[in-house]
């Protein structure tokens, strides 16, 4: 790694911040720390201009409430994407929906 990154020294650069934000969300924080923790992340990737953060710190700032809500309960939508992706997966094997409640029926039969 170490040679990639003399190489691409922007790539380091965002390898270091995307483990930093890995850092905020392993730790266990109240809403509040999480929160000044996220701002000072999110002061470093608004400064470091690669083109990538750029649209990751609008995310930020959109969703900055949403996101912090993982710190109240330590849950995230993961099982509810893994079944969406499952369905959607179902739903290219059968090539196409025609008749919805056939489908459903089919669903809840599989996963059911």
């Amino acid at each position: 790694m170490n040679i990639v990154f003399e190489r691409y020294p922007d790539l380091l650069k965002a390898y270091n911040l995307v483990d930093e934000l890995r850092k905020i969300y392993n730790q266990k924080h109240e809403i509040e720390i999480a929160r000044l923790e996220l701002a000072r992340w999110y002061n470093k990737i608004v400064n470091v201009k690669l083109p990538k953060f750029a649209t990751l710190s609008k995310t930020i700032e959109l969703h900055a409430d949403n996101i912090l809500n993982h710190f109240l309960h330590r849950s995230t939508n993961a099982s509810a994407e893994a079944f969406n992706s499952k369905i959607l997966t179902f739903r290219a094997r059968v090539r196409g929906v025609v008749d919805i409640p056939f489908f459903l029926f089919r669903l809840c039969n599989f996963w059911g």
